[in-house]
């Protein structure tokens, strides 16, 4: 006997709409409950065959007396629901309700974990912890017990005093303007990921300028107890950008590499994924070369102080003229660094190189600072056959005599981090330096290492560039904390660049690549003038296409007229 199968009639809505109809319905299906259904939502039981019957009630009740007393039969279930139908919300009952990944069973009051109220016990609260022990009810170390896992709210720790954080939206470096065109956009992770391997041990020295002195070893001996006042002493450095130097312009006619750059602007790009303030780099392509330029007065000739502290100076408005705000403290970094490489040098020795400073003016009234400029190309190819270099000027500012006299001397870079009020907003959790330098100086440098991360980082990779033998970082802290003006050197300590860019993690490789991927990419382009800037808020940075003017003539635009006084 052979089975048949006949297909029953379907309904289609008029509406288009998906699931019985209200005007057209089956007589089969009428008063039978729907759920509705949406692709957004959980789904839970297609049918319930105990609905209506007092099952589900019994089930739930006896669910939540297996549970513990769970404040409730509905704590005693976990409710997925669906569409907002409770006839078809799917419930555990025998399955699950037992079983807790915690502790959740309520602390009977006056009962400690680790003993009695009086006791100061191992298990016992610590301050702050509330009357019911470590993440019990009563506000422990996680908040509540209804908040255990969340961390959120004024109990947990992740949103502790959020409500007082101001905000932390800074502006660009430079205004976008509506005539530039954005060309690319990269973020921190895929620059993290690039690679290539720099020899930085033989790289090709094409000249060197200035004249260096001899390193001040008595700065060597130095402690918090002996400090050393800062001398304000009236020197001339310059510090110009790449496509204004007479001999970048020399080795580029001369077709010596194919970009161009100081050690400044190199480093900073090399170890940009550490940063975390808003900078912009001028880029030119011209003649198949690129030039690495920075803005006069930009973010390259000041130094960041506590950048990558996890609560950075900020500035408000009630804040905006203090001491301790970001531009304050970046313009006293900036000095503090600059007279520290003045005095910390015997002017009296000194070691003249091949050339004289290429900068120099003769209407200068000051004596020039202790300087030497090394012009060095080093070798970016990826193969033998891929004849990609780049030229550098890279800078030491003193020297140490070598064991012998025949031996060459050791070059030196000159390096500072200051300390400006241990209790202000902003100090990032440093320890006071006068008091724990001696005795703690691992956690000084700890801390500094986790606040200045990026500055460390561009010290570290200017120092290899340069050649340099040893680089030596003074601590300068304020004789006044509330007083900006006077400072005193603490200590300095000496290492070597290898040995520093090993302790700061940082790679070298990565850095390259970055500058390879960076020229690659304009160079592929069509010459003209180009700005990557870093987003104010973002760990971003963006390529524009800017015109030829731009950023030309600006010095003069930003100075004031003088008014004159009225008669």
């Amino acid at each position: 006997m052979s089975h048949s199968f006949v297909l029953p009639p379907i309904h289609d809505n008029k509406d288009g709409s998906w699931g019985p109809s209200s005007t057209s319905v089956p007589s089969q299906f009428k008063d039978i409950p729907y759920s509705p259904y949406s692709k957004t939502e959980k789904l839970g039981r297609f049918a319930d065959w105990a609905e209506g019957d007092g099952s589900r009630s019994m089930a739930a009740s006896s669910g939540a007396a297996r549970s513990g007393g769970r404040s409730g039969a509905a704590r005693g279930r976990a409710v997925v629901e669906a569409g907002g139908a409770n006839a078809f919300a799917y419930f555990h009952v025998e399955d699950e309700s037992s079983f807790s990944l915690v502790d959740s069973k309520a602390t009977a009051p006056g009962s400690r974990r680790g003993g009695s109220s009086f006791n100061r016990g191992r298990g016992a609260p610590r301050t702050g912890q509330g009357a019911t022990g470590r993440g019990g009810a009563g506000g422990g170390r996680w908040g509540s017990q209804s908040n255990r896992g969340r961390r959120t709210g004024a109990t947990g720790r992740g949103g502790w005093k959020e409500w007082e954080k101001v905000n932390r939206s800074r502006e660009s470096s430079v205004p976008i303007q509506p005539d530039w065109n954005m060309l690319e956009e990269i973020d921190f992770p895929r620059l993290s990921k690039l690679r290539l391997e720099v020899d930085v041990d033989e790289p090709q020295t094409v000249g060197t300028y200035g004249q260096v002195f001899a390193y001040d070893r008595t700065f060597d001996r130095v402690t918090p107890k002996t400090e050393r006042a800062l001398q304000i002493l009236d020197r001339v450095r310059y510090n110009t950008t790449t496509s204004d130097d007479p001999i970048i312009q020399d080795l580029a006619s001369k077709g010596i590499a194919k970009a161009y750059a100081t050690d400044t602007i190199l480093s900073w790009l090399m170890c940009c994924t550490r940063s975390v303030y808003p900078w912009d780099v001028i880029i030119t392509h011209e003649g198949g070369k690129v030039f690495f330029d920075k803005r006069d007065g930009g973010p390259f000739d000041f130094i960041t102080v506590n950048e990558n502290a996890a609560d950075p100076p900020m500035e408000s408005d009630k804040e905006k003229d203090s001491i301790n705000s970001p531009g304050s403290l970046s313009l006293e970094a900036t000095f503090i660094d600059q007279h520290f490489s003045f005095q910390a040098v015997d002017e009296k020795t000194s070691v003249k190189l091949q050339r004289p400073n290429p900068f120099a003016n003769p209407e200068d009234r000051e004596p020039l600072a202790s300087c030497g400029y090394r012009y060095r190309v080093f070798d970016l190819g990826i193969d033998e056959d891929d004849d990609f270099t780049i030229a550098v000027r890279t800078q030491v500012e003193a020297f140490l005599p070598g064991a012998t006299a025949k031996a060459p001397p050791q070059f030196v870079t000159l390096r500072t981090l200051n300390e400006f009020d241990s209790k202000a907003p902003g100090s990032g959790g440093a320890p006071e330096w006068r008091a724990k330098l001696d005795t703690q100086r691992g956690a000084v440098v700890a801390t500094e290492m986790k606040n200045n991360g990026f500055k460390l980082s561009k010290y570290a990779i200017q120092s290899v560039l340069a050649g340099a033998d040893v680089i030596k970082i003074g601590y300068v802290s304020r004789v006044n904390p509330r007083e900006n003006s006077r400072h005193a050197t603490l200590t300095t300590a000496t290492m070597r660049p290898s040995d520093f860019i090993t302790q700061l993690t940082v790679s070298l490789s990565n850095g390259w690549g970055i500058i390879r991927m960076i020229t690659d990419k304009i160079l592929k382009m069509p010459e003209g003038k180009y700005l990557l800037i870093k987003d104010p808020n973002k760990s971003i940075i963006r390529l524009y296409s800017i015109p030829a003017t731009a950023f030309m003539g600006e010095e003069e635009g930003d100075i004031p007229e003088e008014e004159e006084p009225a008669e």
